[in-house]
């Protein structure tokens, strides 16, 4: 099987153009000789014990020319998260072994100080001319001699951490190459192609469902610092881009911006990704002139779902082979889901469980140095995701929320995931939040976080009045509170933090409006003075 080494080889002779950004363009030729510079470098500044390279990058090219140099020296990338702070940035880089830091001026600061367990000689930035003095010294180097194999640690990425603390997901060389070449074919991707990278290059979405696909295809990558919406169909335009990746809520960013007549004069062919609201797939690909996959996936590999044509309305899709709805407390399978001539899910409390994969152990490679989320992970040989879900008689799988996205209200349970879906109608909504907060008698009230479209303020009236138009609200469902926000929370792959809108509960919600009674109507709420 091959690995991201031999991927990388096998472009020293391209002149096809592998990486652009900004005003600057690399041929693969250009590429591989720039990360056999550094393959080189690396091996120069190794030192004894674990081969773990931080880099604390934006998406910029030393990020790809660092990964590609670490598959050629044998070393693994520690994807570092450039919003976390403090003692949790210094935890990850600690957790880890990292043995050196690549960064830039702009994120360097953020190691000021911090007990990192890489001296401070040991930590370069790409902005100095010691960091480019030292690559010069490797300049025209031949390719490494060395043994690399697929089944070598190259990757080390955090998970998002939207349900917790993020943890190390290890990946191989031959995972990611397989993963790569699977992207490849599965869309086609040739030389010609144009792959457009902005989610950061630090979390999976990137690595695996962009640039190990173009790598594997020898199309280009182009390269952008962050994603911006307003940027995103001039970027398209200006490179001539045929295919972007995408994971959270970047669609429903980009719809958010001005529309005009034109937008679907562009290049963009296919988009793919995953956790799209689903009225937005189809609303992107009217108006980019775009077909769009949506998928269920993680960054451990252990399950995944593609949506099919044909599929139910709100349904995630098929699952592959072993996936399926089980009980965590008794391990058995849920009974399917019933639903009422509205589409309302009548069995909740039976049909969502977690979703697993019977047969995905033997894809997930596990947790770096977390042998208890190992064990959460897989139990008697079943992958189980941490998800909820459900399926109908006809097994079409439905998402229903993290683990935790789970409401109690008087003595009725159920998942978040549907109300969302719900409240992502209202026309003024770009993205929602639905979570649980405390009752002050029993159980759970429901909250709503809503981030409006730019322009639009909230219409308390109309908005309860669409709620009752709905017929597949559950009864229990509508939102006691209605929080309005400028932008919701998010991690930098733009997945919602619904543990920090919790936390933040009432008091600290403003402007927010409450539902006072039985009744669906919405008033303003005052929060407290505090002294």
């Amino acid at each position: 099987m091959p690995t991201i080494a031999d991927l990388v080889r096998a472009r020293a002779d391209d002149d096809g153009v592998a990486l652009v950004f900004e005003d600057e363009q690399w041929s693969w030729r250009e590429f591989v000789a720039g990360a056999v510079q550094r393959a080189q470098w690396l091996l120069a500044n190794r030192q004894p014990g674990p081969f773990h390279v931080g880099v604390l990058l934006e998406n910029v090219p030393d990020y790809p020319l660092l990964l590609s140099a670490a598959a050629l020296a044998g070393a693994t990338v520690v994807g570092i998260n450039p919003t976390r702070r403090g003692d949790e940035l210094a935890h990850d880089i600690r957790h880890c072994d990292v043995q050196l830091v690549v960064t830039e001026s702009a994120l360097a600061p953020l190691l000021d100080g911090l007990d990192t367990g890489v001296s401070a000689d040991r930590i370069f930035d790409i902005d100095t001319s010691a960091y480019t003095e030292s690559l010069a010294a490797h300049a025209g180097a031949a390719l490494p001699e060395l043994p690399v194999d697929e089944s070598m640690l190259y990757l080390l990425l955090f998970t998002s951490g939207v349900s917790g603390t993020p943890k190390a997901c290890k990946c191989s060389q031959g995972r990611l190459a397989r993963i790569g070449s699977a992207i490849a074919q599965m869309f086609q991707l040739t030389t010609a192609d144009v792959c457009y990278c902005a989610m950061p290059m630090f979390h999976s979405n990137a690595l695996m469902a962009n640039w190990a696909g173009a790598l594997a295809a020898g199309a280009t990558t182009a390269l952008r610092r962050k994603f911006s919406a307003s940027g995103f169909l001039p970027d398209v335009r200006r490179y001539g881009v045929t295919y972007a990746n995408y994971v959270g809520k970047p669609l429903s960013y980009v719809l958010a911006t001005p529309e005009k007549p034109d937008d679907a004069n562009n290049s963009l062919q296919r988009v793919f990704g995953n956790e799209a609201a689903e009225a937005d797939i189809d609303r992107f690909a009217r108006r980019f002139g775009c077909v769009v996959v949506d998928s269920y996936g993680s960054t451990e590999g252990g399950a995944s779902v593609t949506r099919v044509s044909g599929m139910p309305a709100g349904a995630l899709g098929r699952g592959a082979e072993g996936v399926t709805v089980l009980d965590p407390d008794t391990g058995q399978e849920c009974p399917p889901a019933r639903f009422d001539g509205t589409g309302h899910l009548l069995n909740a409390e039976e049909a969502v469980g977690e979703i697993v994969n019977r047969v995905g152990a033997k894809d997930f490679e596990g947790y770096y140095k977390h042998p208890e989320a190992d064990a959460a992970r897989v139990r008697d040989g079943v992958y189980w995701t941490g998800d909820l879900g459900y399926r109908d008689t006809d097994g079409w799988l439905y998402f229903a929320g993290r683990s935790d996205d789970w409401l109690r209200v008087d003595g009725e349970n159920f998942a978040a995931a549907p109300v969302e879906r719900i409240i992502a109608r209202f026309p003024a909504v770009v993205v929602c939040a639905v979570y649980a907060i405390p009752d002050p008698v029993v159980g759970d009230q429901v909250m709503a976080a809503l981030q409006l479209r730019p322009g639009a303020s909230f219409d308390a009236d109309a908005f309860a009045s669409f709620l009752s138009a709905q017929p597949d609200l559950g009864t229990k469902w509508a939102p006691r509170f209605v929080r309005v926000v400028d932008r919701l929370p998010s991690t930098p792959t733009n997945k919602v933090l619904k543990r920090q809108l919790r936390n933040e509960g009432v008091d600290d919600a403003d402007p927010l409006w409450e539902r006072p009674g039985r009744e669906l109507r919405y008033v303003r709420r005052v929060s407290p003075v505090r002294s």
